[in-house]
């Protein structure tokens, strides 16, 4: 009997950690600096599956592409980017904190070139 309450108590503890989680799926926008300091819209877009993240980044000049290892624990996230640079690949890191309708990201090209950009991400409606 006492095993039985342990184990129903740890259920319902595990289904209220799910719930609190935040909702990641949808899409987002984004005002990030570009070159010579002008704003440019991103939007993101994102689907959650389990503790799996996947979806896409578009806007700028590189066009749309599709997020690498996406990952969900709770309410942060973290994918990668691949964008074909003048000198080749570049990789951008994007991690961040859901919260309601916003995602707060951290923004940082591979190989630590140039400072990490805070950026914030709206849902679109």
């Amino acid at each position: 009997m006492k095993s039985r309450t342990i184990l129903l108590a740890v259920f319902v503890l595990g289904l209220a950690a799910l719930a609190c989680a935040a909702d990641a799926s949808g899409k987002w926008t984004a005002q990030v600096p570009g070159r010579g300091g002008n704003m440019q819209e991103q939007t993101i877009t994102l689907k959650v599956d389990g503790d799996k993240l996947s979806g896409s980044v578009s806007g700028g000049r590189g066009g749309e592409v599709q997020i690498s290892d996406g990952k969900v624990k709770g309410d942060d996230i973290s994918f990668m980017v691949v964008r074909q640079g003048q000198n080749g690949e570049v990789k951008i890191s994007y991690k961040g904190k859901v919260s309601g309708d916003e995602i707060k990201f951290t923004v940082m090209r591979e190989g630590g070139q140039g400072q990490p950009q805070e950026v914030t991400a709206k849902r679109a409606k």
